[in-house]
């Protein structure tokens, strides 16, 4: 019967582990996000494994090849008790999946789903780690945050990256 396993890979192997276990014929599941990444003044979006150094391959234990991915290029091993892998249970990667959008990246959270009043906490940029509450989301789609400041309420715009539900 065939499950998902987890295969841990080496430092920044997840994409050479997962060509070479297809090549192998297994089936590979490498969820992706992307990431707002900042340096010398530039931002750019990327790609980047979900869960770093690990990634999902599915087989039959009974049938498959499945100890040859220890000696895999670009992994380090089959996570296992013993001898034995440890599967995963489907609903977890049917989870992951169901939230994958167009790009095949996976959604971590939706600004849409803040409440009117709720508390936010900026975890990014020059107003970090101040917390306000959600009033809406404008027509850029950026949250509008009501910080206390000074002794008032003042809107502040940040992007849907910057904040996480205090």
């Amino acid at each position: 019967m065939t499950a998902w396993y987890v295969v841990h890979t080496q430092p920044h192997g997840e994409d050479r582990a997962r060509l070479n276990l297809e090549r192998q014929g297994f089936e590979v599941y490498l969820p992706k996000y992307q990431k707002r990444q900042r340096h010398a003044r530039r931002v750019e979006h990327v790609r980047r494994p979900l869960f770093p150094r690990y990634l999902f391959v599915r087989f039959d234990p009974e049938r498959a090849q499945w100890r040859a991915i220890n000696g895999t290029i670009g992994v380090a091993h089959l996570v296992s008790h013993g001898d034995r892998p440890v599967a995963v249970p489907d609903k977890i990667v049917d989870a992951i999946k169901a939230r994958h959008n167009d790009d095949d990246l996976v959604v971590l959270h939706s600004p849409h789903s803040f409440r009117p009043g709720q508390k936010l906490e900026i975890i990014d940029g020059p107003l970090v780690w101040h917390s306000g509450l959600f009033q809406r989301l404008n027509d850029n789609q950026r949250i509008v945050l009501l910080l206390d400041l000074l002794g008032r309420q003042v809107p502040v715009t940040v992007s849907p990256e910057a904040v996480a539900a205090a």
